[in-house]
């Protein structure tokens, strides 16, 4: 089933309220300040919607979150069933210490369409390549990178890595350097980092390492609709987490998921910029007004584009 195209406008809405609200606290270091307040401001432009919503990628689970948390409804209850993932938040530190590169995130899809993700870490992998077994989560670094360059018709050194800066990746990076390739290391922002790929101008050609399960399946959204590839392995290493894994109805907990296992049919991304970054620019508030920039996808209107948009307070 096909969404609307009036929800392009009204969750691009969304993203750039929670934006909005968030901004205020830009260089507080205050980050749970900012959460709450992108939180509040998503919750409360969502239930002005006509819809039947279901949060399945929140803020946590009930016991952790008291507001858009997983299983949460949110809409009038008057209106089309959809799943919706959202992360109000992206980047917490990047507001309380004025930062580039925070975003207010959501995702959403019809009913049963969006994958309920778990909170836990994900291996993943995205790059700009429709066609499969170019890269590929069971394949070495090496042979995604040999591969990634002969599709582009490219030499390995040519290529850049996009990846989290963290300890965990030492052995990736350390291999992504003897491979000679160009690394491009992010301190947070698992969902751009992910998206850096869609585009020639962002000058990242793979994605890859260990981050967050539901930005993952946030991004998942966005990289569908410029047909991009992505991957997606979810890390179970305690009994909590294979406990939550299995009452969520993961019964393999090795699976490598693809992209259309993550989110089927039809699905709007928006993202909107708290601070400026690589993608889109920051919250830019004026008197009484204030312009907002967003990178939205709706996949079956073949919309993608960045949208920037003056709106009142």
């Amino acid at each position: 089933m096909i969404l609307d195209k009036k929800f392009e406008n009204l969750f691009l809405n969304v993203t750039s309220r929670a934006a909005l609200a968030a901004a205020y606290l830009i260089g507080k270091k205050d980050k749970i300040a900012a959460d709450k307040a992108a939180v509040d401001a998503m919750r409360k432009e969502l239930n002005k919607i006509n819809m039947n919503g279901r949060i399945v990628i929140g803020e946590g689970e009930l016991d952790e979150a008291p507001m858009l948390h997983i299983g949460e409804n949110v809409g009038t209850k008057n209106g089309p069933l959809l799943d919706i993932a959202v992360d109000p938040l992206e980047g917490t530190n990047f507001v309380a210490n004025n930062l580039p590169g925070a975003l207010s995130v959501i995702t959403v899809a019809n009913k049963s369409n969006l994958f309920n993700a778990p909170e836990t870490y994900m291996n993943k992998i995205s790059a700009n390549c429709s066609e499969p077994n170019v890269v590929d989560l069971d394949y070495s670094i090496k042979k995604n990178i040999y591969n990634l360059a002969e599709f582009k018709n490219q030499k390995p050194e040519s290529l850049t890595a996009c990846i989290l800066n963290r300890p965990r990746h030492k052995k990736i990076i350390d291999e992504l350097k003897s491979l000679n390739v160009k690394l491009r290391l992010i301190s947070d922002g698992d969902v751009a980092g992910a998206l850096m790929v869609i585009d020639k101008k962002y000058s990242v050609d793979i994605f890859l390492g260990i981050g967050g399960g539901p930005e993952g399946v946030l991004a998942a959204a966005a990289l569908d609709a410029y047909n991009c590839h992505f991957q997606g392995r979810f890390i179970f290493d305690t009994d909590k987490d294979k406990h939550r894994a299995n009452k969520m109805g993961i019964t393999d907990l090795k699976k490598k998921y693809e992209l259309n296992e993550i989110v089927s049919g039809d699905s709007i991304f928006c993202a909107t910029g708290i601070t400026s970054g690589d993608m889109v620019s920051g919250i830019e508030i004026k008197e009484n007004k204030f312009l907002s920039e967003t990178l939205i996808t709706h996949k079956s209107s073949g919309l993608k584009k960045i949208f920037k948009k003056e709106q009142t307070i």
